[in-house]
């Protein structure tokens, strides 16, 4: 993309946990002029108002909608109201920015979409971890081939709270690993299914397991957890040549590649046996610049240009699918769910 020569007016509606970090880093952006900052909680509002002068702040969204000057809205919101704001940006012109997980349901996701192309404007899902260097330099990894044919993906994503009252485990922690699974493997998954628990609050799932198998034969799992007495961030990729192991609490060291693998040899018996294979292990560099800042950035670039980003509504809708199978999984007591 050409580099951006003129300032992109944006408005972000939410101001609390995830919208924060969304205002810092689009304010410190020199392609971006921040307008508005919206939230229905006065007390959030006058916590920024002093450290951001610059800024409009105010409780309407319509506000938003209503300025013909302004080209993007930013939502970080709950996700029961993603599609509704969504889907009113961008009938009054502005190209939108939506927290994961895009929509509650694939149809809403899908109802985005074409309103999006039907308007022409950039419809761009926060999966932030595709912009994040570790996860970049695994997918050069991949690519190359260096791990060979793929095999399964495994990852954890546990740590003790924060409990949502709105969605269970997965739909606020899993659309990180999904996203990541979809950006590295771009085969055709085939069949989801979960098992969750419930022990605090019964009507969410606390603890899940994900199972997801693709056409190819590869498979991933995905653990995710509110209730673990420990944080853990970590993924294992297996090729058959090499192994990737990921793990993003580590401070310095969070990629680790494998040389490790098992071999199998037709002995005189006419049978087959294992050699297991131990080579070097690799830490390779990787970009260390924040995912987030990488990402406000590449939307503002496509904002510009008119291409898609990334994690466009596509990229949503994907994610978004594999959750609702996960659902319907869980009704009906873990059963494999086939993805049409």
């Amino acid at each position: 993309m050409e580099p951006i020569t003129r300032k992109t007016s944006v408005g972000v509606i939410g101001a609390g946990y995830w919208g924060v970090n969304l205002i810092r880093n689009f304010d410190a952006l020199p392609a971006c002029e921040l307008k508005y900052v919206c939230d229905t909680n006065p007390a959030r509002l006058e916590k920024y108002r002093h450290a951001y002068k610059h800024i409009e702040f105010v409780s309407d969204p319509e506000t938003l909608f209503s300025d013909p000057a302004l080209e993007v809205v930013v939502i970080a919101t709950p996700v029961r109201t993603h599609f509704d704001l969504a889907k009113k940006a961008l009938l009054s012109g502005k190209h939108v920015f939506v927290e994961k997980p895009m929509t509650e349901t694939s149809a809403q996701a899908r109802g985005l979409i074409a309103l999006a192309r039907e308007k022409k404007l950039i419809l761009h899902v926060d999966h932030t971890f595709v912009y994040y260097g570790p996860v970049i330099k695994i997918k050069e990894l991949v690519d190359s081939g260096e791990l060979g044919d793929l095999h399964y993906f495994d990852s954890q994503r546990i740590n003790l709270g924060i409990i949502q009252p709105d969605v269970n485990v997965y739909w606020d922690l899993a659309p990180h690993d999904i996203s990541i699974l979809n950006y590295l493997y771009d085969g055709v998954p085939k069949i989801v299914t979960a098992m969750g628990t419930q022990h605090i609050v019964k009507k969410n799932v606390e603890l899940a397991h994900i199972t997801i198998q693709y056409e190819s034969g590869f498979v991933a799992h995905i653990h995710v957890s509110w209730l673990s007495p420990v944080k853990l961030r970590q993924m294992t990729i297996g090729g058959r040549k090499k192994m990737i192991y990921f793990d993003d609490i580590h401070p310095f060291e969070k990629i680790k590649v494998y040389n490790k693998g098992v071999d199998l040899t037709e002995t005189d018996l006419n049978t087959f046996e294992p050699v297991y294979r131990s080579g070097d292990v690799n830490i390779p560099l990787y970009d260390g610049r924040e995912a987030l800042e990488r990402e406000c950035s590449h939307f503002l670039e496509s904002v510009v240009s008119g291409e898609d980003t990334i994690t466009n509504g596509e990229a949503g809708l994907a994610v978004v699918r594999i959750l609702e199978a996960a659902d319907l999984s869980l009704l009906n007591g873990g059963s494999s769910i086939k993805l049409l």
